[in-house]
C-alpha cells in the first residue's frame, strides 16, 4: 500500500517539473484553499461538539434542580429572562433550522450523546484527510 502511495507521489512530482510557475502558483492557491476549507472545517465541528458538550452539562444540571425553582430562561445567547421550573423531565431540543422538538430529560441527554458522538467521529475523519494532504 505504501508503495503505491510513494508511486503515485512520484508521478505527481514528475508532473509538477513539466508546469509553468503560473500553473504551479495555481497549484499551490487550491492547495492553500483546500487546506483553508478543512481547517474551518475542523473549527466549526469543534465548535459545535463544545455547544453540545454544554447543552449536556446543562440538562444534567436541569435535572437536578426541584420543580417550581426559579431561574434565568435564555431566549438567545445574550438575553435572559425570569421564569420557573415547571417540569424538569420535559425539555424542548433544538433539531436545526428553528425546530425544536419535546423530548423527555433521557432522550434529550441521548439525543446530545449521539450528536457529539457524530460530531467526533466526524473530526476525526477530518484529522485523518487533513493529515494526507500534508504528506
Amino acid at each position: 500500500m505504501a508503495s503505491s502511495r510513494s508511486g503515485g507521489a512520484a508521478v505527481m512530482v514528475a508532473e509538477m517539473e513539466k508546469m509553468s510557475v503560473e500553473q504551479l502558483r495555481a497549484v499551490k492557491e487550491q492547495a492553500d484553499l483546500e487546506l483553508n476549507l478543512l481547517q474551518d472545517s475542523l473549527n466549526n465541528v469543534r465548535t459545535a461538539t463544545t455547544r453540545l458538550e454544554l447543552a449536556s452539562t446543562a440538562l444534567q444540571d436541569l435535572s437536578l434542580r426541584p420543580q417550581g425553582k426559579k431561574m434565568l430562561v435564555p431566549l438567545t445567547a445574550s438575553l435572559y429572562v425570569p421564569g420557573t421550573l415547571d417540569d424538569s423531565d420535559k425539555v424542548l431540543v433544538d433539531v436545526g433550522t428553528g425546530y425544536f422538538i419535546e423530548k423527555t430529560m433521557g432522550e434529550g441527554k441521548d439525543y446530545c450523546e449521539r450528536k457529539i458522538n457524530l460530531l467526533r467521529s466526524n473530526f476525526d475523519q477530518l484529522v485523518e484527510v487533513c493529515s494526507l494532504l500534508l504528506q
